[in-house]
Order: C-alpha cells, then sequence, then structure tokens
C-alpha cells in the first residue's frame, strides 16, 4: 500500500478560448471505470451539441486502468495529451472531459494538443487535489488518570483523536499515520507501563481539508473536525 498519493476530492468545470473555439474542461473524481463511464455521459448529454467531447481518466493507486479518447479530434491531439497531463501529475482516480466547441479557425495538431492540455490544466487549478495518507484506526482503552497524556502525545506527536467515550474506563478512537505508529506504540507503552490496551482496527487513508479529517474506509468517507 502507498503511504501517501494524490486525488481529486471535489472536481471542478473551467474554460479557456483558443482563436475562438472554446475549450470546457469538466473534472470529477471516480473510483471505477463505471463512474467514469457514467460521468463522460453525463458530459456529453450536457453539451451534446458540441464539436467534440474528448476524454480521459486514470484509476487506481498505480494507474492501472487508463483511457482517453480524442472523439473525432485528429489522432493523439487531444486525449492522449489530455491523459498525459493527469499522468505526469500523479493525480489518481480522475476522469477529465475536455468539450470543444469549434470557433471557425483550424488550429492544427500542435494547437489542438496545446489547447486540450491547457484546458486540462485550467481545470486543475480550480479543482481541489488533497493527499490521500496511510494510517491506523487504533482503539485505546484507558483510566482517567492516563487520558490527559494520551491527549498530549496525540497533540505532540500530531495525532487524531476521532472519537472519545467515557464510561467505566476512556475508550478512545484514535488516527495514526503509518509513519508514526511504531514510535506511538513505544512512546505510549512506556509512558502506561504497557498496562493500557490497544486495538488495531486496521489501515485506512485519510486527508485533511480545512482543518477536518476524513478518513475514508471501506469506500466511504467519515469525517471530523480538528
Amino acid at each position: 500500500m502507498k503511504e501517501e498519493y494524490k486525488v481529486i476530492y471535489q472536481g471542478s468545470e473551467s474554460e479557456i478560448s483558443e482563436k475562438k473555439s472554446r475549450f470546457i474542461a469538466s473534472i470529477g473524481p471516480v473510483d471505477s471505470e463505471e463512474d467514469a463511464n457514467i460521468f463522460i455521459e453525463k458530459i456529453k448529454k450536457n453539451h451534446w451539441n458540441a464539436t467534440h467531447n474528448c476524454f480521459a481518466y486514470t484509476i487506481g493507486m498505480n494507474h492501472e486502468l487508463t483511457r482517453c479518447s480524442d472523439d473525432g479530434e485528429p489522432s493523439g491531439t487531444a486525449g492522449k495529451p489530455m491523459l498525459d497531463i493527469l499522468l505526469g501529475e500523479d493525480i489518481h482516480n480522475i476522469v477529465v472531459v475536455v468539450t470543444r466547441y469549434f470557433g471557425g479557425t483550424l488550429l492544427g495538431t500542435g494547437g489542438l494538443i496545446r489547447a486540450y492540455q491547457g484546458a486540462v490544466k485550467e481545470g486543475l487549478t480550480h479543482a481541489l487535489i488533497v493527499n490521500k495518507m496511510l494510517g491506523n484506526k487504533l482503539l485505546i482503552c484507558t483510566n482517567y488518570n492516563e487520558i490527559g497524556k494520551l491527549q498530549y502525545i496525540s497533540s505532540q506527536m500530531e495525532l487524531y483523536i476521532l472519537d472519545t467515550d467515557y464510561a467505566d474506563m476512556v475508550h478512545v478512537t484514535l488516527l495514526v499515520p503509518d509513519n508514526k505508529l511504531t514510535a506511538f506504540i513505544k512512546k505510549w507503552t512506556t509512558v502506561t507501563n504497557g498496562k493500557e490496551q490497544i486495538t488495531n482496527q486496521g489501515k485506512v487513508y485519510f486527508t485533511i481539508v480545512e482543518k477536518e479529517v476524513i478518513v475514508f474506509d471501506l469506500q466511504e468517507a467519515t469525517s471530523k473536525t480538528i
């Protein structure tokens, strides 16, 4: 599993013009080829009267699935250049459709490549791109005397307390980045003399968006303000 990789969290729509031709880039997050096809068909329906609706997408942590289409433009002038931008930026699970409304002036091969790539670049500046980071959800059962220590360690190590349940004991759900897991367990074991129980509930991916922790667990996202 990768420790970190870039994805689209929120898509965008933007437009550039080249010699009176309009190039509208629609960008969205996807998790499967089916998602990508649904997105592409939606854009095509919205722009049914456009000259071209070219697309590119890449899916998977290692870009396992990539597809692109020139949609009637000269071969190699639209879809592949668009895909090259996505791969060059190393963004995963993303689809982009660039809609062209012809303005009456031919752009030539080089002009088309620059226009389609320029539209994608412009679209990416308006999308919200985040880093998905590998972490561990830990359930820590501690007593009331130790909870302050756990809160202090979490703050010092920049860990994230997702939930706290106060009962006979305090049950804390803690999100620990994967590269800090060993250090945290060692520190917490030393502080509590190994008496406190830690249960690793599994690895997850997470990101931070405007001081909110977004946890991606079993394809569902949950959030916690920090």
